[in-house]
């Protein structure tokens, strides 16, 4: 499980990212590419890293269902996930 940390900072780069996407579109259709560079940091999209939704995990995640292949073996095991089940044949 992640540090609540980093789950925390990483919530406050998406709401970066959503505050200032209008103004960034408008930037970059504009060419000012010096305006661009004074706006936050992490308000860049390309900062933003997919985690799982449940623990914050950043590895193995599944953009499909927003979880990693942990959870989603674990929930699909014991039926959580509709239309998902193991295989056999």
């Amino acid at each position: 499980m992640a540090k609540e940390s980093i789950k925390a900072r990483e919530r406050k780069r998406e709401r970066l990212v959503a505050k200032y996407a209008a103004k960034r579109a408008e930037l970059k259709a504009a060419g000012d590419f010096i305006g661009l560079q004074k706006l936050p940091k992490n308000s860049s999209p390309v900062r933003l890293h997919n985690r799982c939704q449940m623990t914050g995990r950043p590895k193995g995640y599944m953009r499909q269902f927003g979880i990693s292949r942990i959870n989603f073996r674990f929930m699909a095991l014991h039926g959580q996930i509709p239309g998902i089940k193991k295989s056999s044949w």
